[in-house]
C-alpha cells in the first residue's frame, strides 16, 4: 500500500511492475485491502483492454499512517 500511498491512483499494471508481485498474488492483496476499506478499485476498460485502478481512502491512508507511527515507536525512531 506505500506505492498507492505515493501516488493519486495507479493501474493494475504499474502497481505489479513496482511490487514486482505476480498477477495472483497482487489480485489477492487487492482484494483484501479493499475488503478492509483501504482502497477504492475501479475496473473498466481503456480501449478494449480491461484496466483496473486503485486509490487509498481516506480511511486506508490513517491506517497506513498509524501503522508507520507505531513502527517507529517500536524501533525507537
Amino acid at each position: 500500500m506505500s506505492i498507492l500511498m505515493t501516488v493519486e491512483e495507479a493501474d493494475f499494471v504499474y502497481l505489479k511492475e513496482q511490487t514486482q508481485s505476480t498477477v495472483g498474488n497482487l489480485s489477492v492483496q487487492i482484494t483484501k485491502l479493499q475488503e478492509a476499506g483501504y482502497i477504492e478499485v475501479e475496473k473498466g476498460f481503456q480501449g478494449k483492454r480491461p484496466r483496473t485502478t486503485c486509490r487509498v481512502t481516506p480511511v486506508g491512508r490513517s491506517a497506513f499512517e498509524e501503522y508507520v507511527s507505531t513502527l517507529r515507536q517500536y524501533l525507537n525512531i
